[in-house]
């Protein structure tokens, strides 16, 4: 049974498996707080796909990783998905997810000029965990996001948009708010950070 507790301002449960997270221009500082903010027991596995130079393989992660109180790792290709573990879509390769909650990764042509694409991980995850899935997406330069936000929504996920005002670049928040007009939720990167710690208390409390 899930657990609620009071004050649930975000609407939460204690049901989801995934979170996806979603970012281009000025979303790297942005990610970097939400991570330095993460308890290091925080159980549901986070799937990052942020834009990046696709000639630069290494560097990224590392630098994630030094904001981290968690480890940050590329995943392989059918690569099972764990509890507690935050994936960063690997560089010039798109991240999928597959039934049975695997990775898959391809070198398919770009999405909104963009591989890995957003639109491409959230979609695949919207099919796989339905409305069990949290979709944020951040600043960025293009549209990319949008559709894949539209996916979460329409197979019942939450889906959280940082409020376009704070963004660096608002294009990609517009975006998913123009194609996806149910967005649950648009919040300034603080409160982003305040659902996730809810969730977390949500998830300690029926342990």
């Amino acid at each position: 049974m899930a657990v609620v507790l009071e004050k649930n301002k975000y609407n939460l449960h204690n049901q989801y498996k995934a979170i996806v997270i979603g970012g281009s221009a000025g979303s790297f500082q942005v990610i970097s707080k939400i991570l330095q903010n993460l308890p290091e027991d925080f159980q549901i596995p986070i799937i990052m796909c942020l834009h990046r130079l696709k000639d630069v393989r290494s560097g990224f992660a590392e630098a994630l990783n030094i904001k981290s109180s968690k480890i940050i790792t590329e995943p392989e290709d059918k690569e099972h998905i764990r509890k507690g573990c935050i994936y960063l879509a690997p560089a010039n390769y798109h991240l999928g997810v597959e039934l049975g909650n695997t990775f898959t990764l391809s070198t398919e042509e770009m999405v909104n000029n963009s591989r890995p694409a957003i639109d491409i991980t959230f979609a695949t995850a919207s099919y796989v965990f339905r409305n069990k899935l949290i979709g944020i997406l951040l600043s960025g330069a293009n549209r990319d996001g949008g559709l894949g936000m539209k996916r979460i929504s329409e197979r019942g996920g939450l889906t959280i948009v940082q409020e376009p005002k704070e963004c660096l670049i608002d294009t990609m928040p517009n975006a998913a708010l123009e194609l996806a007009p149910q967005i649950d939720h648009v919040l300034p990167t603080d409160e982003i950070i305040d659902l996730l710690l809810q969730l977390h208390k949500l998830y300690v409390a029926q342990v």
